[in-house]
């Protein structure tokens, strides 16, 4: 469960940069479903929402659209967690990777190759 200020608009954000599809949704949740069968919650807690960071690893090409959306919908973005190298990716463990935010303010980060 993503805890959301808007669950439709987080939805739609993951939807279209992880290219997952919606699902039926019941109760306080809006539901989307990745690749391999995992489903990602979102909900409006009554409470203050505590930034938390989720990875996804993405192979290369969904790496390149999922970048592309980023530039073309202007998303801040950074290649490194601490925010100091802004609209770069980065290289590391061999692979690709890039670092921003979502509409509710968590961070992401994409990944083309695992930490192992």
């Amino acid at each position: 469960m993503i805890a959301s200020r808007d669950r439709e608009e987080s939805a739609r954000f993951y939807t279209g940069l992880l290219e997952a599809r919606p699902v039926p949704s019941w109760g306080p949740f809006t539901n989307i479903l990745l690749d391999g069968g995992v489903m990602l919650q979102f909900a409006e807690p009554p409470v203050e929402i505590q930034m938390q960071h989720y990875a996804f690893l993405v192979d290369d090409a969904h790496f390149d659209r999922a970048y592309a959306r980023l530039v073309a919908t202007e998303v801040l973005h950074w290649a490194d967690p601490q925010m100091t190298r802004p609209y770069e990716t980065n290289t590391e463990h061999g692979g690709r990777g890039v670092y921003f935010k979502d509409p509710s303010g968590h961070a992401l980060e994409l990944i083309t190759r695992p930490y192992l």
